[in-house]
């Protein structure tokens, strides 16, 4: 399996104290460490690609936030520094390369290690740590320049998916699901949030949620929407904060429930999977989830 990354991603540094800071990545490489994967660098993606789910006015804006040192401030929770512009840029580079990769048949299955992360981002609106919408915009590349016409887009994050729902409620060839925590931030992905196809399916947990009702969920929903959809690729929104020593969220599931999630996973899209960092802040529970994770990936990429 592939693992992209770049050293561009920790230029991305919030105020002392965010929990979405530079270390996190040194916790996914502690949990990659030992796995036989091949490591490519991401690429600095073409604007075109981010224009793909986001306005040219929106992207403008968020160059012109960047500042020359210190941080601006973009809403309540997200920052941007000096380099957080190409950080964002590279993980954008880094799903579109692996999506890239994948449809291809240079692997089957691949990780991109990037921050910051993206599933939060609206079309216009900076949030929830995220600049971008990564995630949308790997299936967007799928589909359109690709030409794939069933992409399914897995978000396990415990936060809602607000961004990826919001970019691809119109976008009929996508599903989308996303398993989140209710009531927590960013307050959206009810059942009746369903998108203009009826494509979105939202799955809300309730606070104290084991890896056992997680696992009753998805076997009794996700997996058979997944296998009515039959996609041609999953993507998945890798969010790891659903452990049960994140201190943003209040889900009990342990490392070996996203080995479990994974494995299951895998047996979509006839293997073809593309995931992507996105939440997880205790750094030693991101290590073991990132390992488990990422090692069935690279079992099932073989």
């Amino acid at each position: 399996m592939l693992v992209f990354s770049h050293p561009d991603c920790a230029r991305h540094v919030t105020p002392p104290g965010h929990p979405e800071r530079v270390d996190r990545l040194a916790a996914v490489e502690q949990g990659l460490a030992g796995l036989a994967v091949e490591r490519r660098g991401a690429p600095l993606v073409d604007e075109a690609e981010v224009l793909r789910c986001h306005p040219a006015s929106y992207l403008a804006r968020v160059k012109a936030a960047v500042p020359k040192d210190g941080w601006a401030q973009l809403d309540g929770d997200t920052f941007l520094s000096p380099g957080s512009y190409d950080a964002a840029m590279r993980a954008v580079g880094g799903i579109c390369a692996a999506v890239d990769a994948v449809v291809m048949g240079e692997a089957k299955t691949a990780f991109v290690a990037g921050r910051p992360p993206g599933h939060h981002a609206e079309r216009d609106i900076a949030m929830g740590f995220c600049l971008f919408g990564t995630v949308a915009i790997g299936a967007k590349r799928a589909l359109d320049h690709h030409g794939l016409s069933r992409v399914a887009i897995v978000d396990f994050d415990v936060h809602h998916g607000n961004g990826t729902q919001d970019l691809l409620w119109d976008e009929g060839r996508c599903l989308f699901v996303s398993s989140h925590q209710m009531p927590l931030y960013p307050g959206t992905g009810r059942p009746d949030e369903t998108g203009a196809h009826g494509q979105i399916m939202n799955l809300p947990l309730r606070g104290g949620g084991t890896g056992h009702d997680m696992r009753q969920v998805y076997e009794r929903v996700v997996f058979p929407a997944l296998e009515a959809w039959q996609p041609e690729l999953l993507l998945i929104s890798a969010g790891f904060d659903a452990h049960a020593d994140d201190p943003l969220a209040g889900l009990e599931w342990q490392a070996e429930d996203y080995a479990w999630l994974t494995r299951h996973l895998c047996e979509f899209a006839g293997g073809r999977v593309v995931s992507t960092l996105e939440g997880g802040y205790d750094l030693d529970a991101l290590a073991a989830s990132v390992a488990a994770h990422v090692g069935v990936l690279e079992e099932r990429g073989r």
